[in-house]
């Protein structure tokens, strides 16, 4: 028995004095990455939640503390930042990307660019640093906005909640329009001033979409006919939220881009899916 408890006592230093080899991958953001609710065989995902398949999890670790809503601001004074914040450790990789939210009009949430997004911002590259982290900013996904004239959305949260009836009936063009202005400059205009690490998701994710096509690039959203999918029987007109597909191809298309910027994680870049 004594000799027993040796060995599990000697089981135990050891598994504590083994360091942890994993790095982690933080990702701090909105609905576009966020995680979902998966019940009753929902669709929708964020991008965010498809990416650890694309790195090896013996090494690279991605945790995905995005929220659906959330902006640059509403993340910081709902006190999610905070708890990212304790979570880093040297040679932490954090992820930072909003825009979507930061444009709608709700003091609890708006921020304009050149100004308190920028800033907001760089506290996130700024504290990062602080704690050993290498912050990553990114801009924000498109919107797949081929309309003509588009639709005025204060929301994008009140998608989730349409079906295909509630959706405009928007005649579309052959080309993307582009919906954020300048919040998707400015991550590019605080990465250079910070020199921080940057990816241009909003470029990626565009010639995504444009070079798919009006028809084709709704596989990638919350885009369902009535009668189409069984989960959403009314259908569905989403053009922000990804559904699985969508949001693999885009996490595959980022993660690519975080090699690129950072050759580093290369060698942890599992094949392809």
């Amino acid at each position: 028995m004594k000799k027993l408890l040796v060995f599990l006592t000697a089981c135990l230093f050891l598994t504590a004095a083994t360091p942890d080899k994993t790095t982690t991958i933080f990702v701090i953001g909105d609905s576009t990455a966020a995680k979902k609710d998966l019940s009753k065989g929902k669709l929708e995902r964020g991008w965010a939640m498809m990416l650890q398949q694309y790195f090896d999890s013996a090494y690279i670790r991605v945790d995905n503390h995005a929220v659906n809503g959330r902006s640059s601001k509403s993340f910081i004074d709902e006190g999610r930042w905070d708890k990212v914040l304790s979570l880093i450790k040297p040679g932490d990789y954090v992820i930072i990307q909003f825009g979507h939210n930061d444009e709608k009009p709700q003091k609890e949430r708006h921020t304009d660019p050149g100004s308190t997004f920028d800033y907001n911002l760089a506290k996130y590259v700024r504290e990062t640093r602080e704690k050993g982290g290498i912050p990553v900013l990114m801009n924000c996904v498109v919107r797949r906005n081929f309309a003509q004239v588009a639709a005025k959305n204060d929301d994008d949260e009140k998608l989730r909640n349409t079906t295909f009836a509630d959706g405009g009936k928007l005649v579309e063009g052959d080309s993307l329009i582009d919906t954020h202005g300048l919040y998707r400059v400015a991550p590019r205009d605080v990465a250079q001033r910070m020199n921080c690490y940057f990816v241009d998701a909003n470029r990626i994710t565009h010639d995504l979409e444009q070079g798919l096509g009006t028809e084709a690039s709704k596989k990638l959203h919350m885009w369902y006919l009535p009668g189409e999918e069984p989960t959403e029987p009314k259908g569905k007109q989403d053009n922000t939220h990804y559904n699985i597909h969508g949001a693999t191809v885009v996490a595959g298309l980022l993660a690519d881009a975080l090699c690129q910027e950072i050759p580093l994680l290369l060698k942890y870049r599992t094949k392809k899916k």
